[in-house]
């Protein structure tokens, strides 16, 4: 798993703006936590794969996607906010994200 410290969040959320903001040639003055990543930003799943790439290598994370599909089936992904939010998850709880 995971480590989880006070700059975790304040990480992924860098992380994440910039990506979106490369990603759709957006301003990352744009983007906020409320932000739909389809309507707003016209992103798409294959971002999501990328960005769970990204983590993986920067979190030394083993999560298999399949985990990663389970839980989203589950709990759909919108917003900046919950994606973020999901990252953290991934990052803290790994292949027992499925059982949350």
């Amino acid at each position: 798993m995971g480590k989880i410290t006070e700059n975790t969040r304040a990480e992924v959320k860098d992380i994440v703006y910039n990506f979106f903001s490369e990603e759709c040639e957006v301003d990352v003055n744009q983007i906020h936590e409320d932000t739909n990543i389809i309507t707003d930003l016209e992103g798409d799943s294959l971002m999501f794969l990328e960005l769970i790439e990204i983590f993986k290598k920067k979190y030394n994370l083993t999560i298999e996607l399949k985990t990663i599909a389970k839980y989203i089936v589950k709990h759909p992904v919108e917003t900046i906010g919950q994606l973020i939010d999901t990252q953290m998850l991934m990052i803290e709880h790994e292949n027992n994200l499925v059982n949350l």
